[in-house]
């Protein structure tokens, strides 16, 4: 078992009006602290989605656990091979290693507050991401960022046949 001991003293304040926010409907990221606001304990963002639209794709972090708690909606989200459905006040919390993704449920709406511990740097990921949204890198220079994200393309076909 390891023991992380985050190195910052004072505490963490971010203000909504003050976060950043990447991408636009149906899909908007808030990033609220990063690793290095933390000392390294935790990566958040909370992710707004609209009318059934995806979230992440499967994927898993080799070193860090990821906390979801859905805030207000209904979401689909993958666990392993598992496909969980999660309303208002669920949490959902995966190991290091496990696949996962997650999006709204179909038609319906989520707001979900995420939370990567140990932190690893994550906002430039979901800037990069934005960038692939809007044409100004391929989607295919995620392959080249994994390891930096600790975040690592999987193929689920638990998650095809559940988004289809």
């Amino acid at each position: 078992m390891s023991l992380i001991t985050p190195d910052f003293d004072e505490s963490v304040i971010v203000r909504a009006a003050d976060a950043e926010v990447v991408g636009r409907a149906p899909t908007t990221i808030r990033l609220l602290a990063d690793s290095s606001a933390t000392g390294g304990a935790l990566s958040t963002q909370r992710v707004t989605l609209h009318d059934g639209a995806d979230g992440a794709r499967p994927h898993h972090h080799a070193n860090s656990a990821e906390l979801f708690y859905l805030l207000d909606g209904t979401a689909q989200l993958l666990s392993g091979d598992q496909v969980v459905t999660a309303e208002r006040g669920d949490l959902v919390i995966v190991p290091p290693g496990l696949a996962h993704a997650f999006a709204a449920a179909p038609g319906e709406n989520a707001d979900i507050l995420i939370v990567i511990t140990p932190g690893v740097e994550r906002f430039e990921y979901f800037r990069h991401l934005e960038r692939i949204a809007y044409g100004k890198v391929p989607p295919e220079s995620l392959l080249e960022v994994q390891e930096l994200y600790d975040t690592y393309f999987r193929s689920s076909a638990a998650w095809e046949a559940a988004r289809r």
